[in-house]
């Protein structure tokens, strides 16, 4: 080996030291530390104020994607519901219009004899079971997605600002 060699494969540095508890390293930061590259503790008190308030920007921007994406995920079971009560309605309008034929054949039939009106009146049971299949898939997804709220978004908020008190306290 050669006096400047590290010991390394391509006589790369060797790993640093990992950094004090409570510290975050200027590489790991979301901005990339400093604009020179210098640490944190070598930045002068407006560059400090700089850096923290892009990292809140980033945070900020991430914590409403995270709202954005839950709300439309919400909103988006809704309408699946929405559509599916849609389609359990017209189930049950074709079953009463069933109802409504067999009830009008079961009048002819007692009256002149035709057994026809049975037809009808299995007909108009079929649609009410798919009407009420349909509508308790529609309670479900009313029930599990309403009211839209970010949930998650709100629970992350309120942890990013106990953790903030905490630094303060300290």
């Amino acid at each position: 080996m050669s006096e400047g060699d590290t010991g390394t494969p391509g006589g790369a540095e060797s790993p640093k030291p990992p950094p004090e508890p409570g510290t975050i390293p200027a590489h790991d930061a979301p901005s990339g530390g400093s604009p020179n590259g210098e640490p944190p503790e070598d930045m002068t008190v407006g560059e400090l104020v700089f850096e923290i308030s892009d990292r809140a920007t980033v945070l900020i921007r991430e914590e409403i994607e995270l709202a954005k994406t839950e709300v439309t995920e919400k909103l988006n079971r809704l309408m699946q519901g929405s559509v599916v009560a849609l389609v359990a309605g017209v189930f049950v309008l074709l079953a009463l219009a069933m109802i409504m034929h067999g009830v009008a054949w079961l009048l002819n039939d007692l009256f002149f004899g035709d057994d026809v009106w049975a037809g009808f009146l299995v007909e108009a049971g079929f649609f009410l079971l798919l009407a009420a299949a349909g509508g308790l898939f529609a309670y479900r997804s009313f029930k599990k997605s309403s009211p839209p709220v970010p949930e998650m978004a709100i629970e992350e908020a309120k942890e990013i600002k106990a953790s903030f008190d905490k630094e303060e306290t300290s």
